[in-house]
């Protein structure tokens, strides 16, 4: 039965980047579904070789979580799978194109089912950018870890501008291209109980098509739910927008579906006064 958009105010208010209470910066404890005190989360790697290093070794700092272990499976590169970057059932992807001049370094979307859980996720950073990242190195690192933060649940450590030591904030400086151990206490806070299923998926599928049997949901329901938007839809609603003078901006949307569930969009923004050298 179709919902209409008043049923998901509360979603939708809940949904937007707010600036997180002192030592807090979950996103709405957004979080994966999951059974164990720590889990494995497989990643499909679709980026190319000039972003392997930002994806290796943002990926390796996030494995000293306790929570959580990326494990990389499938791989698909070709131009058109890292365009498309289609989510895969209960996995993260990880993907570099040129998605144009949109005004967005990297993107990052999550699916949540009715219960609240993350149940799939994606990680774009744009290559029509590369005049921006290759006069600012440490940003590719920061976008990419991010932006791979976001996946987990976690939101900003901050959005004024001011560098807290984590790739979690909006900063510039070079000190903020990595997690820090707060991050890493974060997440045990978001992941400090159980679930009643996993939404994650339990092995590799297929990551040139986008489909797994991994999940272990009930069928038609979370994580066995259809496949996500590419990109930010036009029906999607925008909650939140702030520009970045001398930092980074972000915007974010969501999208209800017809199924209970919610798709929402973290856009981090190229600064209003970059230019090109």
């Amino acid at each position: 039965m179709h919902r209409s958009l008043t049923g998901y105010k509360a979603l939708l208010l809940a949904a937007a980047f707010t600036i997180p209470a002192a030592g807090n910066h979950s996103w709405n404890n957004y979080h994966w579904a999951r059974t164990t005190n720590s889990f494995n989360l497989l990643v499909v790697d679709s980026v190319t070789p000039d972003w392997q290093f930002s994806f290796s070794e943002s990926l390796r700092r996030w494995d000293e979580s306790i929570k959580l272990n990326n494990v990389v499976g499938d791989a698909a590169d070709d131009n058109k799978t890292r365009k498309r970057c289609q989510m895969v059932n209960g996995q993260m992807r990880v993907c570099n194109a040129a998605y144009g001049q949109n005004g967005w370094l990297g993107l990052a979307t999550i699916y949540i089912d009715g219960n609240g859980h993350i149940t799939r996720g994606t990680v774009k950073v744009n290559d029509s950018y590369n005049w921006y990242f290759g006069a600012n190195p440490s940003e590719k690192n920061h976008v990419m870890c991010q932006e791979i933060g976001h996946i987990y649940g976690l939101g900003h450590t901050s959005e004024d501008g001011s560098s807290q030591g984590t790739c979690m904030d909006y900063s510039t400086s070079t000190n903020s291209q990595w997690p820090n151990a707060h991050d890493y206490s974060q997440l045990e806070s978001i992941y400090g109980h159980l679930d009643s299923y996993n939404s994650y998926a339990a092995s590799s599928g297929s990551g040139g098509t986008g489909d797994s049997s991994g999940c272990t949901a009930p069928p038609g329901k979370g994580c066995n739910k259809y496949e996500a938007p590419d990109g930010v839809p036009p029906g999607a609603i925008r909650v939140h927008f702030r520009p970045g003078h001398g930092e980074l901006g972000h915007a974010d949307f969501v999208l209800p579906d017809e199924e209970g569930g919610l798709w929402v969009f973290h856009a981090t923004l190229l600064p209003e006064d970059a230019s090109r050298r």
